[in-house]
């Protein structure tokens, strides 16, 4: 099969290197991208008058007629050719005959694919959006039906005090619109177009180039030809941004399955997002949960990929940047089941309200509201601290928690400790007394959440 570039050569690509060369097989995802930006292009060089009328309208329709023949399966992408660009062109030239060769006038494979990954990596990361969205709604519901369900709080996986469950969900919603912020300044970073740079010097043709951006959505064309050609940032800061969603994704998931487990018994997931065992006929596994736990090993490796490829390049394009796109397209992919999955899970599992109670009243987590009570009695805090340090060997030695102690008991240990001790150190006490900004209280957790509310319904 003739080449785009074969004038040049006299002897025909040995099987190997072409195979070894050609992209196609990956990057016929480019397609769609690959007409829009054509057909973009083709109304600038009309606009232009590189182009007449007539074969505007000649490619123009070609273009149309090849996009309805692959989606409707008349036509099949043939990987026999090096690329989707090569693929593109020769169906032009069979459909509309010699005029089909003039598309390319004042465009380069080089800025032609520039564009059609950024164009790619801009749907995505709106896609990834939306979908950050979709589980930030399916956390928030969580949240406003579990404002007051109680549960321990955890530093170092030790139970450190109380706190609810709305509280607990609460800091993956931030970390999680967090990641959208992120992707809200990629995508204004990245939004400028590279066609009409051409190889990596521009062209002597009068492109329009900025006629172009706006046809293609974009804010305006690249500054510099070389570094058009030659950027991969966006694609980095992209993975980058993919990479924090999995590490949230896989940091919620390690909680999920250890609440999941029969030490914990803090939710159950639902039987359409858990599977079995071949030999244990009782076990119900949390597999989503573990797969996106370990996915996201996976999306980093995309991430550290691209970065080694691209540390030692020099300008301008040069072709190990065909390595790209595998590994960015599966790190997409991953992403967008990932949290297409989870936020199913979300939705579906249930939680032991009674169980997670129990569990906060456990290890000592009141130990800290102690202290504060005895601050409020004039103690100082570190002497209140120190009090409460021996309460609680005490009650070590003895198999007790602090408020199943006698009166008589407290007062050996601080003639401070009086009957009020009880109804202060309580679960629901514990938790209401916490009112600032960001605290577990329920009044404060009401306003994050009339917050949390407002930013849903505004983005």
């Amino acid at each position: 099969m003739a080449q785009l570039w074969g004038g040049r050569f006299t002897q025909e690509t040995d099987q190997m290197v072409f195979d070894f060369n050609a992209s196609i097989r990956f990057d016929q995802k480019l397609f769609r991208q690959d007409l829009e930006g054509s057909i973009a292009h083709a109304a600038m060089l009309a606009k232009q008058k590189v182009l007449t009328p007539e074969e505007h309208d000649a490619i123009r329709n070609g273009l149309a007629r090849i996009r309805e023949e692959v989606e409707n399966g008349v036509l099949a992408i043939d990987p026999a050719f090096e690329d989707i660009h090569s693929f593109v062109e020769a169906q032009l030239i069979r459909l509309i005959g010699e005029t089909g060769k003039k598309l390319h006038t004042g465009r380069s494979r080089n800025d032609q694919v520039a564009l059609d990954m950024r164009l790619y990596t801009r749907e995505q990361a709106r896609q990834t959006d939306s979908l950050l969205k979709e589980l930030l709604e399916a956390l928030l519901s969580v949240m406003e039906d579990h404002l007051e369900t109680y549960m321990p709080g955890f530093t170092h996986l030790q139970k450190a005090q109380p706190t609810t469950l709305a509280h607990h969900f609460g800091a993956y919603f931030e970390m999680f619109r967090r990641d959208r912020l992120r992707l809200k300044d990629l995508l204004a970073r990245m939004n400028y177009c590279p066609l009409g740079a051409g190889a990596l010097a521009g062209t002597t043709y009068p492109l329009d180039r900025a006629y172009t951006a706006f046809l293609l959505g974009f804010d305006g064309p690249t500054q510099n030809s070389m570094d058009s050609v030659s950027d991969r940032d966006y694609l980095i800061e992209y993975l980058s941004a993919l990479s924090l969603v999995m590490m949230h994704l896989s940091r919620f998931s390690e909680e999920i399955i250890l609440w999941n487990s029969n030490e914990y018994r803090f939710l159950e997931i639902a039987d359409a997002y858990s599977t079995g065992s071949s030999i244990m006929p009782q076990k119900k596994n949390p597999d989503v949960a573990e797969l996106v736990r370990g996915k996201t090993g996976r999306v980093y490796g995309s991430l550290m990929g691209l970065l080694v490829t691209m540390k030692g390049l020099p300008l301008a394009y040069n072709k190990d940047m065909q390595e790209d796109k595998e590994a960015a397209f599966d790190a997409m992919e991953t992403v967008a089941k990932s949290l297409a999955l989870f936020t199913g899970m979300i939705r579906t599992m249930r939680f032991d309200r009674r169980r997670m109670a129990e569990s906060a009243m456990e290890g000592f987590t009141n130990a800290t509201d102690a202290a504060d009570y005895l601050v409020r009695k004039g103690v100082p805090f570190r002497t209140a601290h120190e009090i409460v340090g021996k309460l609680v060997l005490y009650c070590l030695q003895k198999g007790a928690a602090i408020e199943k102690l006698s009166l008589e008991e407290l007062r050996e240990i601080s003639d401070r400790f009086g009957p009020d001790l009880y109804e202060d150190i309580s679960l629901k006490a514990c938790v209401e007394r916490r009112l600032t900004v960001g605290a577990p209280g329920p009044a404060a957790m009401r306003e994050v959440l009339r917050n949390y509310r407002s930013y849903l319904e505004g983005v």
